[in-house]
């Protein structure tokens, strides 16, 4: 702790108290629940989860309203709580096929088998502002939709038929945990996937954005999107099988994406993957863009420098609170660090002949 802070302790606590004010406001209004939240925000509370790492909608709402709507603070204190919780096991690959889609689409192929569900977007809004939603004005029930009893097909599989698109690359190595191991380079495409799920929307979408304006060979479409409701499993020593022990929602994304052959591959289609908790396309997209972009080594083909392929840079850089807890940190104190930077700069300036404003003024 600095010196300088522990003076101002009763500074701090007063600090405490005005910031619990200034989250609730007008207590003429009445307070946000954790359940509005939860229920009216749900993709604030979508990207919590996905970027803390933890899948609890009550929590990740819990958080919103601890931080004001500081969606980056919300998410350091879904990543805190996380480090307390015990580890009872590992739960089993969620197979995705077997997905209850609320929203499943394609930009490659019209007609596939399942349909086209458009599913709750923005996509077909007109983008201008409901003013009904200011008077509270309710909102009419979407038409009912049976969901598909069949499991439906991936539309990748259409191309991995005919050999147009490259097998799906797979490892059954049981792959790094992020939240418990430091991040290290290189870093395979498990730990990569893993970093890219936890890195800040925004610049996973600035970084895919970059690859579309030539910044990296990546002529993506998207093969596929789907969301939905997943079962999550988990083997039972005792038992000796799994059962399922719940149900989550996330969105996956895979991008179809030119590729022109290299020294090691032919001229086929390639990857990119992104999978995500709950409804977060935006950043599902970006991460399969970008998962496309890192994989130019494995794919043989030339470095050609773009930002969203220097693993290093993409990796490191995306983390928000590892961004958010090194720029912060530089509004706490730092009197004696600037003290003998100020004696420095002063010694420079004598030295080089400059005279002080000081002692020219006399």
């Amino acid at each position: 702790m600095y010196v300088a802070v522990k003076g101002g302790e009763r500074a701090i606590a007063n600090a405490h108290a005005w910031l619990a004010e200034e989250r609730r406001g007008d207590t003429d209004i009445a307070e946000l629940s954790v359940g509005q939240i939860r229920e009216q925000l749900s993709l604030a509370v979508n990207r919590v989860m996905a970027e803390g790492s933890l899948y609890d909608p009550d929590l990740a709402a819990l958080a919103i309203k601890q931080s004001r709507g500081d969606l980056i603070e919300a998410i350091f204190l879904i990543r805190a709580y996380r480090t307390t919780l015990p580890r009872f096991g590992a739960s089993e690959p969620i197979d995705t096929a077997d997905m209850t889609c609320d929203r499943r689409i394609s930009a490659t192929f019209k007609d596939v088998p399942g349909g086209q569900v458009l599913g709750p977007t923005f996509d077909y809004t007109h983008r201008l502002l409901d003013f009904k939603l200011a008077a509270d004005g309710e909102v009419g029930e979407a038409p009912t939709r049976a969901p598909s009893p069949d499991p439906v097909p991936h539309v990748t599989g259409f191309l991995n038929r005919e050999g147009l698109i490259e097998e799906a690359p797979r490892d059954d190595t049981p792959p790094p945990d992020l939240t418990r191991e430091p991040l290290e380079l290189p870093a395979d495409r498990a730990l990569r996937l893993q970093a890219l799920t936890r890195s800040d929307e925004g610049f996973t979408l600035g970084m895919a954005y970059s690859t579309q304006r030539g910044y990296a060979r990546n002529h993506a479409f998207v093969g596929e999107l789907r969301i939905g409701a997943v079962a999550v499993e988990m083997e039972i020593p005792e038992l000796g099988f799994a059962i399922e022990i719940g149900e989550i929602t996330v969105t996956e994304c895979e991008t179809v994406n030119q590729f022109k052959g290299s020294k090691t591959e032919p001229p086929q289609f390639t990857r990119g993957y992104g999978l995500v908790f709950g409804q977060t396309e935006r950043k599902a997209i970006s991460m399969a863009l970008v998962d496309r972009a890192l994989r130019w080594e494995e794919l043989g083909e030339d470095d050609v420098g773009a930002p969203a392929q220097d693993a290093e840079f993409v990796l490191y850089h995306g983390d928000n609170i590892q961004a958010t807890g090194f720029l912060e940190h530089i509004k706490l104190p730092h009197y004696v660090d600037f003290q003998s930077e100020l004696e420095l700069v002063r010694k420079l300036r004598r030295e080089a002949g400059v005279a002080d404003v000081a002692e020219a003024a006399e």
